[in-house]
């Protein structure tokens, strides 16, 4: 394993701030919609307890900082990093808008939408990570996962609150 360099540094806590925007984005939204709209909406019966989130995110997050600092530091201009880069940043911007989308506009449907772009943005950026990193990719796997899961939530809320 490499050993970290000074700009290392920088660039680890710049991805843990930048993966972090979205959780405080979210954060700030939920707080408001969760206690009204979303608690007494119909919800699946496969759908988390709300608890949940916070701890689950925030893992997802890291985990997502982490992978992106692994790619970042092989150099922007070594081949794929910057389109590798890119496709993460469509990523977590489409993170940063379901929950304004969701729970903002209490758009269950326009949420899915969103999600839905967004695991295809998070398999593109597993795919462009796997090809400069394999660490890096494995760490997206589970955060596509919760997102799949994520996915079939919006799907059976908005079914049930149409």
């Amino acid at each position: 394993m490499e050993r970290l360099r000074s700009d290392d540094i920088v660039k680890l806590a710049f991805s843990v701030i930048i993966c972090m925007i979205p959780a405080f984005v979210g954060a700030m939204i939920n707080a408001k919609a969760i206690p009204t709209w979303y608690a007494f909406a119909n919800k699946p019966p496969f759908s988390p307890p709300d608890w949940i989130f916070a701890p689950v995110w925030t893992g997802l997050y890291i985990l997502m900082a982490v992978a992106l600092f692994l790619i970042w530091r092989k150099g922007i201009d070594f081949p794929g990093v910057a389109v590798a880069i890119w496709a993460f940043a469509v990523q977590l911007l489409l993170n940063g808008l379901w929950t304004p989308v969701f729970f903002g506009l209490r758009a269950p449907l326009a949420g899915l939408v969103v999600i839905g772009l967004l695991w295809v943005a998070i398999l593109i950026t597993i795919v462009k990570f796997f090809a400069l990193s394999r660490a890096a990719a494995v760490m997206l796997i589970p955060y596509l996962a919760w997102v799949s899961f994520a996915t079939a939530v919006n799907a059976a809320f908005y079914l049930l609150n149409r």
